[in-house]
């Protein structure tokens, strides 16, 4: 592993912080009680800014603000083809101002600028963008009854939505959250995970400027057991969208059910298998197994963080694998030079370093990293063990962070049982030249999303979500946006007809 020494201060003028307050009904607010919180530079353990508080006093505020929009307001009522426009011009102002919300998330989440910049926020405003065109598409059927009856269906806004995001992704998890529910023409709730608040507010700000009516987006910060909570269990909130942890997203639903029944989605946790077979170019395929745990930190629930190679190609995998890791550069997320800036805040690091302990003790053998660096700031060296065994708790538990666990299999057969044998379900990584091997593996995998050589492999037109314990629903896609729809069926009789 290498480290960047670089002053990123001198290289990028860090941007003044704009908005810390709550966005209720089109305006930057107070928290009711005027309590706030610090949100902290993973880079340097330094206080960013201080952010308003929600709790349920808030909360209430924001879902009476989104109630009216959505019952009185003109939201729902445009046509299509008008929300479309607005839509599009929030993609617009969110390219136009794309190295400020990248400095946002840098900072706030320890995530590199360049590649937020350049993929991330483009990225973002292209699932705008497909959401926008969505808008004047939604549509109902014609129903064959089988009697006197003339039937049809009516896709109708499910109404006021509650988002919960993670903090790992702040822009894509906004953005693939609300896109869809604004073409659907509900109105919503945002609440961002309290480590990263600033770039979801910035967010509010450009939806306003773009033409979104006030009280249509709504972002209340502050913490899951108190805001969070509040708005799983609001009477007067239609639906909730949460992507998080497993065990936070059973409370979610716990609390949707005790309240008003209102329904959930869950993109939660997840264990990927990348699979790689003896028949592959080690040189090409290798890479792409490093990027898949280290990409983001580890911080994203689809990495390939259970590395299994065949037997025939192990040794000379795994020698490719040390090679590549001691090139990554660990450093300051405003560097260029660097490929992994810091864990997001200092729980998350000191989770990922115990893991990599439960990893040494358990008898796994540590190829590269294991370490945090020795600097300020919550940087640790990518980590790889090899020769796991599957009931290894590196093996079975989601670390988010950047501790790969390599395995070794002989069969096919073999591979599939033991990529199964795990609570979770959200992705999967298939390396082969074989179609016949690609096809098996790929529908015999119990996950929602299955990579054949290639990873991460995200689209806006593809549905993305989980299996088991890693959620239901899919966020992107299509199904993205009926998830936001109800289905009305409407029928009256027809007298006289000369057919059905």
């Amino acid at each position: 592993m290498a480290e960047s020494n670089g002053n990123s201060e001198t290289q990028f003028q860090i941007p003044k912080i704009k908005f810390t307050k709550l966005f209720i009904n089109g305006e930057f607010v107070d928290s009711v009680s005027g309590n706030t919180f610090e949100t902290i530079d993973p880079r340097n353990e330094e206080v960013i800014a201080r952010i308003s508080e929600g709790d349920k006093e808030d909360v209430n505020l924001a879902v009476k603000a989104a109630r009216e929009a959505f019952d009185n307001g003109p939201w729902p009522r445009l046509s299509p083809s008008e929300r479309r426009r607005i839509m599009l011009k929030f993609a617009d102002l969110i390219v136009e101002n794309a190295e400020e919300i990248a400095a946002l998330d840098a900072m706030d989440a320890g995530k590199l600028f360049a590649p937020v910049k350049n993929m991330d926020i483009p990225a973002a405003a292209e699932v705008i963008r497909y959401y926008a065109g969505a808008a004047d598409k939604i549509h109902g059927t014609t129903l064959k009854m089988s009697r006197e009856l003339q039937g049809y269906t009516l896709l109708e806004p499910i109404g006021v939505v509650g988002h919960i995001i993670p903090w790992n992704f702040p822009t894509q998890m906004f953005i693939m959250k609300v896109s869809p529910a604004l073409a659907a023409g509900c109105t919503m709730i945002v609440k961002p995970a309290e480590q990263t608040p600033l770039s979801g507010l910035y967010y509010a700000q450009l939806a306003k400027q773009a033409g979104v009516p006030d009280g249509v987006i709504n972002v209340v910060t502050g913490f899951g057991s108190t805001a969070g909570a509040a708005l799983c269990s609001h009477m007067d909130v239609d639906k909730i969208s949460f992507t998080g942890s497993t065990e936070v997203g059973r409370l979610v639903m716990q609390a949707a059910a005790l309240s008003n029944l209102k329904p959930v989605s869950l993109e939660l946790g997840g264990k990927s298998p990348f699979i790689v077979f003896d028949d592959v170019d080690v040189d090409k395929i290798a890479p792409l197994a490093l990027v898949g745990i280290l990409y983001n930190k580890g911080e994203i629930c689809v990495a390939g963080s259970r590395l299994f190679i065949q037997q025939g190609i192990y040794d000379k995998f795994v020698k490719k694998l040390e090679e590549m890791a001691k090139t990554w550069v660990v450093g300051d997320p405003f560097d260029p030079n660097s490929h992994q800036g810091p864990q997001v805040d200092k729980k998350q690091y000191e989770r990922v370093l115990s893991y990599i302990e439960h990893g040494k003790r358990e008898g796994a053998k540590l190829l590269t990293g294991g370490n945090a660096l020795d600097r300020k700031g919550y940087f640790i060296e990518p980590t790889i063990f090899i020769d796991v065994e599957d009931d290894m708790t590196i093996a079975k538990e989601e670390i988010f962070g950047p501790v790969l666990a390599v395995m070794k299999f002989k069969t096919v057969e073999e591979v599939i049982k033991r990529a199964n044998c795990t609570n979770y379900g959200l992705a999967a990584g298939v390396m082969t030249n074989d179609l016949n091997i690609a096809n098996t593996v790929s529908r015999s995998i119990r996950a929602g999303v299955i990579w054949i050589n290639c990873y991460f492999a995200f689209d806006p037109d593809c549905p993305y979500g989980g299996y088991k314990c890693s959620g239901f629903e899919r966020d992107l896609g299509m199904e993205g946006l009926h998830k936001y729809l109800q289905v009305k069926s409407v029928a009256t009789p027809i007298y006289n007809s000369p057919w059905l």
